[in-house]
């Protein structure tokens, strides 16, 4: 189920479906996982953890615009096959007083982000001005996560649990279609998981 859904995120474009431009997110966005070149992806990290990363199956990083104020947002896309996947996945997204990491590999950052294209990926990131030389590895100002279940599985959560603020959920059969980003209800979702939502005027 998970390489069927990533198979399926490859197709993705670049900006996450639904997003739209906003005041609050002025800058880039990309593709960090799956990349479907054979390329090293960016994944997430404590400060000071060299062993213990997040690779989530899907992760798109909005990157902000300032070099003095590097950050980046960041929408994640778990596939989850059982309860038990699910609550360990939603445990490392929980809310914690330690600050996240997004770390961007050269070789990814080196490379463009669309097959035939020539323009390497930094170009595209704002923040960077320079061609750079090792990983990128920028704080995380925003967590968004979008978790697929099973249909069951759906049906029981939306019943009888109640998401974070930084959750949101659709059935597997969304992430497994091949069409899925064009899909109304879908990019609807994802629209809706955007640093403007809580706000009433921009």
């Amino acid at each position: 189920m998970d390489s069927q859904v990533r198979a399926s995120l490859g197709t993705w474009p670049q900006r996450p479906p639904g997003s739209v431009a906003s005041p609050k997110q002025p800058g880039t966005w990309l593709r960090g996982r799956p990349d479907p070149e054979p390329v090293l992806q960016p994944f997430l990290k404590y400060p000071g953890a060299a062993r213990m990363r997040t690779l989530p199956d899907g992760l798109w990083l909005h990157f902000g615009n300032d070099p003095a104020e590097p950050y980046c947002d960041i929408l994640c896309i778990e596939a989850c096959c059982s309860l038990t996947n699910l609550l360990d996945k939603r445990s490392r997204f929980a809310p914690s007083t330690s600050s996240l990491l997004a770390v961007c590999p050269l070789p990814w950052l080196l490379a463009p982000a669309q097959k035939g294209e020539t323009l390497p990926r930094w170009r595209q990131i704002p923040l960077i001005q320079a061609e750079p030389t090792r990983h990128l590895s920028l704080p995380v100002r925003d967590i968004r996560v979008l978790y697929g279940l099973k249909k069951s599985h759906y049906n029981g959560f939306a019943a009888h649990a109640m998401p974070h603020p930084h959750e949101y959920f659709c059935p597997m059969d969304a992430l497994t279609d091949v069409r899925g980003a064009e899909n109304p209800a879908m990019r609807a979702l994802i629209e809706r998981a955007s640093a403007t939502s809580s706000f009433m005027v921009l």
